[in-house]
């Protein structure tokens, strides 16, 4: 049985990949849960805190990564809105791509869609650079063993199994 939210609009599976690697990064995600909580959505499930080096730049502070599992009622485009809003009030400066960073929240999977829009926001679910990160997979795993990518329909156990031994020993659960 599919369930509803109280207005009777359909809740969707959603998993959101939360990071942070400045000040107190534990701290910074587990606000930024408490604020996407507070609006539309109920969080199911979270993994473990994952910490990796900075990416691009492995110089800049560590980041610590979760990925959880959302119900919402919130349409992928609002739901973006949700996460950027969630990101500003927290205090995240989009003046260089990659630069270190309060909060960062990406949806990762909406519905088990494959999402591709092309307008102001620009947003493509899952997210296109996904396969690659080893901060989403590992934790994404930890709360979901039977998760397929929506797009290219491989396992997640085939995707964690596609990365270099460098990027599987770069993280570790915290």
């Amino acid at each position: 049985m599919i369930k509803k939210d109280i207005s009777g609009n359909l809740a969707k599976d959603v998993y959101l990949a939360i990071g942070s690697n400045l000040g107190n990064r534990k701290r910074n995600i587990d606000l930024a849960k408490i604020k996407l909580e507070s609006k539309f959505t109920k969080i199911i499930k979270c993994s473990n805190y994952y910490e990796t080096p900075s990416w691009p730049n492995p110089k800049n502070p560590k980041f610590i990564n979760i990925v959880i599992l959302i119900k919402t009622s919130l349409t992928a485009i609002k739901l973006l809105k949700l996460c950027n809003m969630v990101e500003n009030d927290m205090g995240r400066k989009r003046l260089v791509k990659n630069d270190p960073r309060i909060c960062d929240i990406d949806i990762i999977d909406y519905n088990r869609k494959f999402i591709k829009i092309r307008d102001k926001t620009n947003l493509e679910i899952p997210h296109p650079s996904m396969c690659k990160r080893n901060f989403v997979l590992l934790p994404l795993f930890e709360i979901s063993k039977s998760w397929i990518h929506p797009k290219n329909k491989k396992n997640i156990a085939k995707l964690i199994n596609s990365l270099s031994i460098n990027e599987l020993c770069s993280i570790k659960q915290i």
